[in-house]
């Protein structure tokens, strides 16, 4: 088994390289990660730590998991179902994939969990490939994460409206890679449960691992989504990438323009003071059911 510090250096592993067979699968048996047969990416919010810090909150164990999307190649069977319903509890599905990624691959039907997709305002899942050219790609990753927080704020609210009204239901959210879109609102929920940053980054990096399963359709997607002809494409590399400056440009651009992730609940998403309370203590350790 792996350890987070195990975790955190194999995260850093750059896009174009390979993670270690030996290494991937040690990885993907330790928490927070969670196997589930037709999904990749998959891990419980709730058993995230680091090696620096001791968190002085966090989300509870059990009630937040995030993933990929569920897998063409290898499509969601009884096994993988019995692993969400039976060992995980997953009562809600949410699905965070844009106009013609839903409609091209819809969840599949699992008996006794509701799926949850909101028409957002992308038709396609597409980016500024110009924007990631400069630095490390930090302006381009600040713009695209904005543009969840705003493209897919009717999503974010039924999620939180979920953990406002459903603290015993335990659901799942994911959108193609589990990687952006998803990292945005588990870092909005890890956020509002009061974990540390360092876990919160924790977190976010460990898509890099999660998704090296399906790196190469992974690729071809951005790809696709941002019109670059092949990886060397200027700023093509950088949109691919994960680094921690990345999320940190992300954090320093909400404060600027919401003041914080808990005044764009309350001022964008428009719950009161007191559903953001509930919100809060539903999601933390300690806290409901």
């Amino acid at each position: 088994m792996a350890s987070s510090v195990d975790l955190e250096a194999l995260s850093e592993t750059d896009v174009s390289v390979a993670i270690p067979k030996e290494s991937l699968v040690a990885a993907l048996q330790t928490p927070p990660f969670v196997y589930v047969p037709g999904t990749f990416n998959t891990r419980d919010i709730g058993t995230i730590t680091t090696s620096s810090t001791s968190p002085k909150g966090g989300i509870r164990l059990g009630y937040v998991f995030r993933s990929g999307g569920f897998l063409s190649s290898s499509p969601l069977g009884e096994d993988g179902k019995a692993v969400l319903t039976q060992k995980l509890g997953i009562k809600r599905i949410f699905d965070l994939r844009s106009v013609g990624e839903h409609a091209g691959q819809p969840d599949p039907e699992i008996d006794g969990v509701e799926n949850s997709w909101t028409p957002a305002e992308e038709l396609e899942a597409v980016v500024a490939l110009a924007d990631f050219v400069e630095g490390g790609g930090e302006i381009g990753y600040e713009k695209m994460y904005l543009d969840v927080l705003s493209t897919y704020k009717r999503s974010i609210k039924g999620l939180l409206e979920h953990v406002r009204d459903r603290p015993d239901e335990p659901f799942l959210f994911h959108c193609t890679a589990g990687r952006d879109r998803t990292g945005v609102v588990a870092g909005l929920l890890m956020a509002l449960a009061g974990a540390d940053n360092d876990a919160i980054k924790l977190d976010y990096m460990l898509s890099r691992i999660g998704t090296e399963p399906a790196r190469e359709q992974l690729l071809a997607f951005a790809m696709k989504g941002s019109g670059a002809t092949g990886i060397d494409t200027p700023g093509f590399k950088n949109l691919c990438s994960l680094r921690e400056s990345f999320w940190d440009a992300f954090v320093d651009a909400v404060e600027r323009d919401y003041n914080g992730f808990e005044k764009y609940v309350t001022h964008t998403l428009r719950f009161g003071e007191d559903e953001l309370a509930t919100i809060k203590k539903n999601l933390a350790v300690g806290g409901a059911p």
